[in-house]
């Protein structure tokens, strides 16, 4: 159970990340969000390496270009969830992100080769079909195509950097994935950040902040959650994400869900949960 409890772990995290970020995302330009997330990690790798950097382990990696791959696909994911999220509400943002599990299906098969079975195939077309259902009613009336585009952009990085952490399992530890997530995208990152830079009150400094812990931790569970566990089982768990977002959006933005995201909603989590039966399946 190690590989599906950590994947919830790290959906719990980038919920409240998600939340964090969308308050953020009226006063602040992604940029500025992302370079202080990812300057925040690379800080904290620094403290625990003076104070014990056994706890880190080899911060040599063999695939400098697979790692170099996985930092900037997120890059990719954290800047289309923060564009999406800006316009969309969070369960609404969180129905165009349920794609990603069956991207993810879709990439273990063609990049990894990892089987998948066949009853998997059908329970991703049920669940586009609800994403459509939630979604189409918003945009034949004039959603925001930016907003949703920016939502697939990040669900497919999002979708890769799985892809990514199933094919680096055999390098495992803590530095390793912090610095060569962090490492390679702050200095391309802080040129444009400094451009749009805008300075913080202090709490809204403590929230950019947060921000790097709560990502930090969210990527060190879903890493490791890759490497004992397939894409078939931990897939179709993502789901359970639509929770924290109806939550954040009644407690937070007091946004209700219409009945066309209930009856999306409905159709994606039917789905998540028939699928689990995939792994057992031949």
């Amino acid at each position: 159970m190690r590989g599906p409890l950590l994947l919830l772990a790290a959906l719990g995290l980038f919920a409240v990340l998600d939340a964090n970020s969308k308050l953020l995302s009226g006063g602040y330009h992604v940029s500025q969000v992302l370079a202080v997330r990812y300057a925040v990690l690379l800080v904290l790798l620094a403290l625990v390496a003076t104070v014990r950097s056994d706890a880190l382990g080899s911060l040599r990696t063999r695939r400098p270009g697979a790692q170099l791959l996985r930092a900037a696909f997120m890059v990719g994911s954290g800047m289309g969830f923060f564009m999406s999220l800006r316009h969309l509400p969070l369960a609404e943002g969180y129905l165009v992100y349920f794609t990603a599990p069956f991207m993810l299906l879709a990439l273990f098969r063609v990049l990894l080769k990892e089987p998948v079975p066949a009853s998997a195939w059908g329970w991703c077309g049920v669940g586009f079909m609800g994403v459509l259902l939630a979604l189409w009613p918003g945009l034949s009336a004039g959603g925001s195509w930016v907003a949703y585009g920016w939502g697939l952009v990040g669900s497919f990085c999002h979708a890769m950097v799985l892809v990514m952490n199933r094919s680096l399992r055999d390098e495992a530890g803590l530095g390793r994935l912090i610095l060569w997530s962090a490492g390679p995208a702050l200095p391309l990152l802080l040129p444009w950040a400094w451009a749009e830079w805008t300075p913080p009150p202090l709490g809204d400094a403590v929230a950019l902040a947060a921000n790097g812990l709560l990502a930090g931790g969210a990527t060190i569970a879903l890493a490791t959650a890759f490497r004992y566990a397939s894409a078939p089982r931990l897939a179709p768990l993502e789901f359970t994400a639509l929770v924290f977002a109806v939550v954040a959006d009644v407690t937070i933005w007091g946004v209700w869900p219409s009945l066309w995201v209930w009856a999306g909603a409905a159709v994606v989590a039917f789905a998540g949960v028939m699928a689990q039966r995939a792994p057992h399946e031949a």
